[in-house]
């Protein structure tokens, strides 16, 4: 019996998400750990100005319940994503279902301070037509962009290619499990 599993070539990110059974079918969960309180890495994942530093920036006021989102690392000029938060409980826990067109992704974060360290769990619903194999690797991507800014590096430090390249068949495999 052969090893068809694709070694991951050395400075490659590597992969630190799963693919579990949630209570909504199969869910992308991927965590970072940061050593900073909650209520600063929950500022940086919710305030528009220091959002736009790794992925995007909304508009709107957020207390209706939407918000239209950005999402800026992908190009200047993007079409707004209207996101519709359904759990807001500062600085431990958000839910939202964004959406374009007719596609709707369930996106949820949890934070976990313990002795001013905080520990990020990012979930997504994965629907009948995602594909882990892309959006595993675009998370772990936007991630790695938060961590680095959060060291005080730009996102743009952060190259795309990689993720995708190396990271796809970890997800597939992960996908395919559940």
């Amino acid at each position: 019996m052969s090893d068809t599993t694709t070694p991951i070539p050395a400075g490659a990110p590597t992969p630190r998400g799963t693919v579990e059974h949630g209570p909504e079918g199969a869910e992308l969960v991927l965590t970072r750990t940061f050593r900073a309180p909650a209520a600063d890495v929950w500022a940086s994942l919710t305030e528009p100005d220091r959002l736009s530093r790794w992925i995007g920036y909304w508009e709107g006021d957020p207390s209706t319940g939407a918000v239209q989102f950005y999402m800026t690392a992908e190009g200047d000029d993007p079409d707004p994503e209207e996101y519709r938060i359904t759990r807001c409980e500062p600085p431990h826990r958000f839910a939202g279902v964004t959406s374009t067109g007719d596609d709707a992704w369930h996106l949820s974060f949890d934070l976990d301070e313990e002795d001013g360290v905080t520990t990020l769990t990012f979930r997504q619903v994965l629907g009948p037509g995602d594909d882990a194999r892309n959006i595993g690797p675009g998370w772990e991507y936007y991630l790695d962009r938060l961590v680095a800014v959060r060291e005080g590096r730009d996102a743009t430090t952060v190259p795309w290619e990689p993720y995708l390249a190396t990271l796809a068949d970890h997800y597939g495999r992960a996908s395919d499990a559940v």
